[in-house]
Order: C-alpha cells, then structure tokens, then sequence
C-alpha cells in the first residue's frame, strides 16, 4: 500500500513535516499512521530523528533536552550552532537579565546566539516594551539595515547565554574565503522574518486567547526540534506572563486568565515557567495553526 497525504487525518499531517513524507512513503512495517493522534505521530517522527542522531554519533539527549554527552569526534551542540567554523575569540557569556545590546547600539558586531534563550524588544518612550522576537540557538541577531543607523531595538537575554560575538571585520574577512556564510546569514534573516511576520498577524487579528496558544505552540515546537530525543509533552519555559504579555500585546491580568482557561480545559498547563502539553491536538485548534506555519517552525537553522 502506498502512504500519501490522503491516508492520513488532518491533525497527522499537521504533524509531519515535508521532508518526511518521503520517509513515510517507503515505511511497510505495518504501522497505520492514519490512525494516530499529533503526539504519536510526533513521536514517531522523533524515533526516526533519534536513529538519524545515532548514526552521527550522538547519543540520546536528557529528559530537559540538555546533552548528556558527546560521541568521540561528534560535534558539540554550541558548535552545531556555530556561523564561522572555528571561530572561538568572540565567545561570551552573558547573565540572565542582562542585554546583549540595546537601544541605540551601532552595530559593529554580530552575535551569533550559542546557547540559551533571547528576547528582541522594542521600547515606547513611556517604558511600556513589546518582545517582537524569541530567539534560540542558532540565532543571528545585530544585523543592521543601515551603517548610519543605531539599532531600534534591544536584545535581553532571558536565561545565562553564550554567544559569539563577531565583529564587522572578521566577519568581511571570513566571507571573502567562505561565501556560504552571506548564504546562512540571509536565510536565517529570512526565517526570522517569517517568524515575525506571524506575530505580527497574531497581534493583528487573532484573539487573546489565540495568541497565547500560538505563541506556546510555536515556542515549543522550535524548542523541541533541536532536540529530537527530548519528551515530546513537557519543556522548560523561561518566561514570565509578563513577558508573554509583553509578547502577545495582552497585560498580565489577561494573560494570566487565558492561561487558567487553557489549564482548566487540559489543553497546557504553564507553572512556574513549566510548560506541559496536556492536549496537542485541542492546542493545535484553538491556535489556528497553518500546516506550511508549522512546518517552518521545524526547520532547523540552514546550517545545522
């Protein structure tokens, strides 16, 4: 029996991505993915990540996603996130709370985000902030339109980071002899984009109660697709409703009461920046997810 797109529920095919139909077309093990819910079938597509992972030399991540171990000759996973091969002067650490730049910076550097959570934010002159962005690993962040400019926009770093901080010059020097990184540049920027236009529609046009949904959603399924191995149903969350408020455009209060619905309804449950995912599927419905929307939150960084 040929598998194709029509053997499957619509919440399974919301839960694949492109490049695994392939993968499921030559399956003849007998198992009925039509019959599947979004978390078995998510499963299913981890265990086929994980033997992807073995075969390179990895082995199998912690329960919180954290590595706990290399392969001798494997990659580390902050070098798998790295934009210049090699480069390591320009690494740092940075605390929590603290900006990686912030208004009015002049851009003489990139940073290339290694690891940990960052949050890009725009300030009104009142202090009232809006997070337009959550970056993860991989993330390239600092890239500015216009060398007479400062930056209009800040970066904070939500949990201890590391980043590569690499300025103007050997970036220009690095691309002369490897181009490829003008390529990893312009297509991250691009995925960022995307991602930024989503936000801005969900701000734009979908409910409170929507917008949170869609956020967790989307946030937990970048995380999780950097690490294959990780349980599919529980994530560490380092937000507060604060800043998820700061992110949807909703205040605390609001922010607070979507979430107690959501709980009571078993669809997520969020406590002390613990995400579960009671209800995949339920999730799934009230955030209005669009399958080509999902399938580019799971694309990993180009280089990666």
């Amino acid at each position: 029996m040929s598998l194709d797109r029509a053997s499957f529920t619509e919440r399974t095919a919301r839960s694949l991505r492109r490049d695994d139909w392939e993968t499921v077309e030559r399956e003849r093990n007998g198992l009925l993915l039509s019959e599947l819910s979004w978390a078995d079938a998510s499963r299913w597509v981890s265990t086929r990540g994980d033997e992807l992972s073995r075969r390179l030399g990895r082995r199998q991540e912690s329960q919180d996603g954290v590595p706990q171990g290399a392969a001798v000759g494997a990659a580390s996973p902050m070098e798998q996130h790295r934009l210049i091969p090699r480069y390591h002067s320009g690494d740092r650490k940075i605390e929590a709370g603290s900006d990686l730049f912030s208004v009015g910076w002049t851009g003489k550097s990139i940073f290339n985000l290694l690891d940990g959570w960052v949050a890009v934010y725009m300030l009104l002159e009142d202090g009232r902030r809006q997070i337009v962005q959550f970056a993860l690993p991989g993330a390239i962040l600092g890239v500015l339109p216009s060398r007479r400019g400062p930056a209009t926009f800040g970066a904070q770093a939500l949990t201890d980071v590391t980043v590569s901080v690499i300025p103007a010059s050997v970036l220009t020097s690095h691309a002369r002899t490897e181009p490829e990184i003008c390529l990893r540049i312009v297509r991250s920027l691009a995925r960022d984009c995307n991602l930024a236009f989503d936000h801005l529609t969900s701000i734009g046009r979908r409910s409170a109660r929507e917008r949170v949904a869609h956020l967790l959603l989307e946030l937990f399924t970048r995380y999780r697709v950097q690490w294959p191995g990780n349980r599919i149903e529980e994530m560490t969350l380092p937000l507060t409703q604060e800043q998820i408020g700061d992110a949807t455009g909703l205040t605390f209060v609001h922010v607070n009461r979507v979430l107690s619905a959501l709980r009571k309804e078993g669809i997520v449950q969020f406590h002390y920046r613990r995400l579960r995912i009671l209800d995949p599927d339920r999730l799934i419905e009230v955030a209005g997810v669009d399958p080509e929307t999902a399938a580019g939150w799971l694309e990993q960084r180009p280089w990666t």
